[in-house]
């Protein structure tokens, strides 16, 4: 979450009249995250989650992540639910930008990560893979592999201003990606971007998810690497085996890992480390100078990345 698009008083108050919320209280912005502007929206009505898209989020694909957290939320996923207008329509325009209400979701993301995080969090997304595996629509990664070297040669090499001769390591990395990615994993609906900050707990369990924008279609397995980078390093970068191991066990007692998916799990994690790292590289040197977001540190991503290089079986994880 982020803000790039302010609202005033006023443009809140005439987007509001297209809702039976009641009136607006306040709605203060939420500075976190790189992707869309968010606003915590409170009425009459209670509270409430403005979201204004910016950037990377295609207002073709909305009807996709919309209609998957409607799906998921249906089926007993914590997840937001899009807040339909007067005319039946959850999307409209708000100051030249695509804009939507979604419900709120109680709960705080966690500022420490502990152990039993890292187990209701293996165990809620393959919840997650197992409620959406009926839903009817898919979407491209559109951050997949064949993506990320493009991502990189946007940026080019200044990112070697960051570490040198870093431009030709991310390439000869990218070069081995391309030959070792697994085919043929079990797919389905999966969020990509299950970070920390975009799960909130009660009482030690999962009580939200959100934060759609990256959902797709595409290997469960990645999912989970994606989430073993997010969750099991150590502020030192220092991979926590523990906290790995009851995020693996904690999926595996909801959604059994197939033997290829154990398998891959090396290689889906240096990808996992990849794909962050390219786009927080490309976020490092364009994002606005006036957005109210600090980019994040790139290079975290590519000590992830050359600890899972030094991989090659999947008890690296803890996974027996």
């Amino acid at each position: 979450m982020a803000v790039y698009t302010d609202v005033s008083g006023e443009d809140v108050d005439g987007f509001l009249a297209q809702y039976a919320l009641g009136e607006a209280l306040s709605c203060v912005g939420i500075a976190e995250g790189i992707e869309n502007s968010n606003f915590a929206l409170t009425t009459t009505s209670g509270p409430f989650i403005l979201t204004l898209y910016e950037r990377r989020v295609s207002v073709a694909d909305l009807p996709y992540f919309l209609g998957l957290m409607e799906h998921l939320a249906a089926v007993g996923v914590p997840c937001p639910t899009p807040v339909a207008g007067r005319d039946g329509r959850p999307l409209r325009q708000l100051n030249d930008r695509t804009a939507a209400i979604f419900t709120f979701l109680p709960g705080m993301w966690p500022r420490r990560i502990e152990p039993d995080h890292c187990a209701e969090i293996g165990e809620a997304l393959a919840r997650l893979h197992l409620a959406g595996a009926d839903f009817d629509q898919a979407r491209v990664n559109g951050l997949g592999v064949e993506d990320w070297r493009p991502i990189l040669e946007e940026t080019g090499q200044a990112v070697d201003e960051l570490r040198p001769g870093l431009y030709d390591d991310v390439r000869r990395a990218l070069d081995a990606l391309d030959v070792d990615w697994p085919k043929s994993l079990p797919i389905g609906a999966i969020h990509a971007d299950l970070f920390p900050d975009n799960v909130f707990f009660r009482s030690g369990r999962v009580s939200g998810i959100i934060d759609f924008y990256f959902a797709c279609t595409d290997a469960f397995a990645y999912d989970v690497a994606i989430c073993l980078n997010a969750w099991c390093f150590e502020k030192d970068l220092s991979f926590n085996i523990t906290k790995a191991r009851r995020l693996l066990n904690g999926y595996g007692r909801v959604r059994e890992f197939s033997a290829a998916e154990r398998d891959a799990l090396p290689t889906l994690a240096r990808g996992a480390a990849m794909r962050f790292l390219v786009t927080r590289l490309f976020d490092w040197f364009n994002t606005p100078e006036h957005a109210l977001v600090t980019p994040k540190d790139p290079l975290e991503y590519w000590d992830r990345f050359r600890f899972h290089a030094t991989v090659d079986e999947p008890g690296a994880y803890g996974l027996d």
